[in-house]
């Protein structure tokens, strides 16, 4: 059966909250009941495209899957940033790609750690490939932070943030050129044959693709509305809202290995995720940011690039350790409690 139950159930459900979320913006619902039916859409959305590169994993091999899930994976993150910044809402597009980085490093990374450890006591791993993919991502989330640290402590670069933010980006990019070979080959998860048809798959993912730009321009026309009756800051918003929905699919698959005792590949799908917002989604933005009236760069508030670093050095000192419990996951999550907490307030 090339669809089964669950798959159908999960096509309907994601097709009735796009609905509901067209429904509460053409029928003037409210904006925050869109904005929180938009988000729930987005979620389900990026849940959708998770499964349908599933599908691609035995035609591409584990790593080529892994890649394309990755990047198809933040196609709401994408739209919901577009349409941002075609707004002006820059603050909302920095935190929602450092809240990216940080909602799988430490909150997914967290929750992981917590289901596996709980069920199977102390996990230990042993991935060769999930440090070098952290270390990766410590050294692009060090490069992002460079622009905020050169304004923030007042350098000579401090008037050039927006000539600094194209070079950083074009050194992201040009890293993740250079080091996409290595996970393409890269192994992972094994994948089941595949059920659905290419033209199925394809299907899949066009139509999710297409109901994702929609909701996305739902979801930004209703933010700065929802933002000020709710009277939380756009950072928060980014940050935490944006983050968790736009990433719904790297929070399913990361805690379900955990919880099969799978750490290796644990690990390495949540990290992998926040590298691919580093060195792909960020870049491009700033890059497609030039086609606004209203530029992306890397001068993100100091508090936002300073976790961000700090987010990343946790999650490579986490891989080189080797072992996980459910106490380091408790932590984690603490941790980004507070951090999200700390950006509730608006000027």
């Amino acid at each position: 059966m090339p669809v089964n139950r669950r798959e159908t159930i999960e096509l309907a459900a994601t097709l009735a909250a796009v609905l509901v979320a067209g429904a509460c913006h053409y029928a003037g619902a409210g904006h925050v009941v869109t904005f929180g039916v938009s988000a729930v859409a987005l979620a389900a959305l990026a849940r959708l495209v998770g499964t349908a590169t599933e599908q691609l994993g035995a035609r591409l091999g584990s790593g080529g899957a892994s890649v394309v899930q990755s990047a198809l994976g933040n196609l709401p993150e994408l739209f919901i940033a577009i349409f941002a910044l075609r707004q002006g809402l820059v603050g909302v597009v920095q935190a929602a790609l450092v809240g990216s980085i940080l909602a799988n490093s430490v909150l997914v990374l967290g929750i992981a750690f917590v289901v596996g450890g709980l069920r199977h006591g102390p996990q230990r791993f042993d991935s060769g490939q999930a440090r070098m993919v952290s270390t990766l991502t410590l050294l692009a989330a060090a490069t992002m932070a460079i622009p905020s640290l050169a304004h923030a402590f007042h350098t000579p670069a401090e008037p050039h943030g927006h000539t600094l933010s194209i070079i950083c980006a074009a050194v992201l990019l040009a890293v993740f050129v250079l080091t996409l070979p290595s996970f393409l080959r890269a192994g992972g998860e094994e994948h089941e044959p595949a059920r659905w048809s290419t033209l199925l798959t394809g299907a899949v993912l066009a139509g999710a693709g297409t109901a994702a730009a929609l909701t996305s321009d739902w979801f930004v026309g209703a933010l700065t509305p929802a933002i000020h009756t709710l009277h939380m800051s756009e950072e928060f918003a980014g940050l935490v809202i944006i983050a968790i929905a736009g990433n719904a699919v790297e929070n399913v698959v990361g805690v379900q290995l955990a919880a099969r005792n799978r750490p290796d590949f644990a690990i390495a799908v949540i990290v992998n995720s926040s590298l691919q917002v580093a060195l792909a989604l960020t870049p491009v933005l700033v890059f497609v940011s030039l086609l606004f009236t209203t530029h992306l760069t890397l001068v993100f508030p100091t508090l936002l690039a300073l976790v961000l670093v700090i987010a990343s050095v946790l999650g490579a000192l986490i891989a080189n350790d080797g072992e996980s419990t459910w106490q380091e996951g408790v932590v984690l999550v603490g941790f980004y409690v507070v951090i999200a907490a700390s950006f509730w307030w608006g000027t």
